[in-house]
């Protein structure tokens, strides 16, 4: 059976899992949701592939031919040494800087994200790379991640968090002439979930980049390049966590 591993600290990465069932209807996937150490966006780069790498351990136990790192924290913290450690190709998930960066007009583009990502190296280098030309402003959503696993993504506590992160990157909030933000980049899986508030913030002047899009070409490349076919038995996403209530998890992607 040929199967194709999907894994996250938690909820967050059913955003992916949603967009690749969708796009690639013919094959079966395995999602992996690491509840028991969310968050990651709080821990150390190491300890973070440590816990990367037992679950793609797992997931090669159950036949995985391709696995996406659905997490930004874990991309950055750890899939260079995944795919020097591991035979299968792997696809990660990166602040989306050249496209924002492309699509601006005012020159400022804000990346919403966690710690480990807001600090990570593939951050620094992709913003070194593609946003020469414009002023990129990094918020880290403290709290973010937790209220989505909590099932509070669309709620006003949420809200009142997003309003204190973004709010400074609007127009009306700086000087007198200088631009706001006119791209956001989503930098956690999590926060496809708070969509409904951030539009409630930032007004249709403001592009929300949501990576899955991205992903899922990539996906669809690799399984291409490697080979790797299309399931004759397909069946509905297997899902696992580390946590303590698997059927909240499976409750969670089937109201998506």
């Amino acid at each position: 059976m040929t199967n194709i591993g999907v894994f996250d600290s938690g909820l967050g990465g059913l955003w992916i899992l949603k967009y690749l069932e969708r796009e690639l209807p013919n094959y079966n996937f395995i999602y992996y949701a690491d509840q028991a150490h969310l968050p990651y966006g709080n821990r150390e780069p190491e300890e973070i592939t440590e816990l990367s790498s037992k679950i793609v351990d797992f997931l090669l136990e159950k036949d995985c031919k391709l696995i996406v790192v659905a997490c930004n924290t874990a991309t950055s913290a750890s899939i260079t040494k995944l795919r020097e450690k591991y035979p299968v190709p792997f696809v990660g998930i990166e602040p989306a800087i050249k496209p924002a960066s492309e699509l601006s007009k005012t020159g400022h583009i804000g990346v919403l994200a966690t710690k480990v990502t807001a600090e990570g190296q593939k951050l620094h280098d992709s913003i070194e790379k593609f946003a020469s030309d414009v002023e990129v402003h990094t918020v880290i959503g403290y709290g973010l991640v937790e209220l989505v696993e909590e099932g509070k993504g669309d709620s006003d506590e949420a809200e009142e968090l997003l309003r204190k992160y973004l709010e400074p990157l609007l127009e009306k909030n700086l000087p007198t002439g200088q631009a706001g933000i006119d791209q956001l980049v989503l930098g956690c899986t999590h926060y496809a979930f708070l969509i409904n508030r951030i539009k409630k913030i930032v007004g249709d002047k403001v592009n929300i980049i949501d990576p899955a899009p991205a992903v899922v070409k990539r996906v669809k490349q690799l399984v291409e390049e490697n080979n790797i076919t299309p399931s004759n038995n397909k069946k509905e996403p297997e899902i696992f966590t580390s946590g303590s209530n698997v059927e909240k998890v499976k409750e969670f992607f089937n109201n998506l």
